[in-house]
């Protein structure tokens, strides 16, 4: 039981920076801006999040430093692809490219290049009286950092707001046909930004989470990937927060069972345990990617000049 509770606690941890930029990529979607560049704001925001809480000693202020910085560098997708009309898949490579290398150049120029760590505290968690005490479920749902509510209470939210809201059908309407909602007085461009910003800072959020609330430090390549299982996760999750919560659990748990067993003490090489989030991220695209399709206008430019 205490194996199990362990496996369950870190599924819920690790799960949680996968959320937020799984989120953000849904806020991009529904507004037609297919992001790919997730792996590089969350790059940037895990530094710029450091950096902050290592100076001002603040967890809070590190997080949100690092959704801001997230949010600014991706105003060059927006603009590139919104403005200008540019691919979106080319910018949000080059987004992958150009935050993680800044970042590590900005690591090395304020803190050098020597092998020592830099650590700040993480945050600490805040439980909830009498519940966090069932068993099993009291330490994984009550008893947990306070980002963890707040992911909880930003899917509950996004769930309300696409479906039972008119700002939010407004919104979805401009990544399902941008030409007719602008037809119906709809801000379409302004949604477009809208949707890049909330993007950015959710992303920035997930990346200054992994060195403010769980690491409580800063290495190259520390977001391992997640920016793209987030991508699988909203195609996993039906372009729906509560289906997307549901695929950020499942691999959350997969990372923390290669953790569980690269500790196990088996004798196979741990490069095979690190594969199996990774793994499993490429079983279920393959499984359910081709039978899923997103908003309609997603990744498509917008010419409002053109009918």
């Amino acid at each position: 039981m205490d194996w199990v509770s362990g496996l369950l606690l870190a599924m819920v941890r690790l799960a949680i920076p996968v959320l937020f930029l799984a989120i953000a990529e849904l806020y991009g979607q529904r507004a037609g801006m297919v992001n790919i560049g997730l792996e590089g704001l969350a790059s940037i925001g895990a530094l710029v999040g450091f950096m902050a809480c290592f100076i001002t000693g603040s967890n809070w202020l590190g997080l949100l430093a690092g959704a801001l910085a997230g949010l600014i560098v991706n105003m060059i997708y927006a603009f590139s692809t919104v403005t200008l009309c540019a691919d979106h898949t080319v910018y949000g490579m080059a987004i992958n490219i150009f935050a993680p290398a800044l970042a590590s150049f900005v690591y090395r120029v304020y803190f050098g290049s020597g092998t020592e760590t830099k650590q700040v505290t993480s945050m600490s968690g805040v439980g909830i009286p009498v519940l966090k005490d069932i068993p099993v479920i009291g330490p994984m749902l009550f008893d947990q950092n306070p980002m963890v509510y707040v992911a909880v209470a930003l899917v509950i939210f996004t769930v309300i707001f696409f479906n039972k809201t008119r700002a939010g059908l407004n919104y979805k309407a401009v990544g399902e046909h941008p030409k007719a909602a602008a037809t119906l007085g709809i801000g379409v461009n302004c949604t477009k930004y809208l949707g890049c910003s909330i993007c950015g800072f959710l992303s920035g959020l997930g990346g200054a989470y992994l060195t403010t609330c769980y690491s409580g430090t800063y290495t190259d390549g520390i977001v391992s990937g997640r920016g793209f299982i987030a991508l699988a996760a909203v195609i996993f999750g039906r372009w729906n927060a509560g289906g997307i919560l549901l695929a950020c659990l499942f691999f959350g748990l997969c990372d923390a069972l290669q953790i569980k067993l690269q500790v196990s003490g088996i004798a196979i090489p741990y490069q095979f345990f690190q594969m199996i989030p990774y793994v499993a991220t490429v079983v279920i695209l393959s499984v359910v990617g081709a039978k899923q399709a997103g908003p309609k206008a997603n990744g498509h430019p917008y010419h409002p000049e053109q009918r």
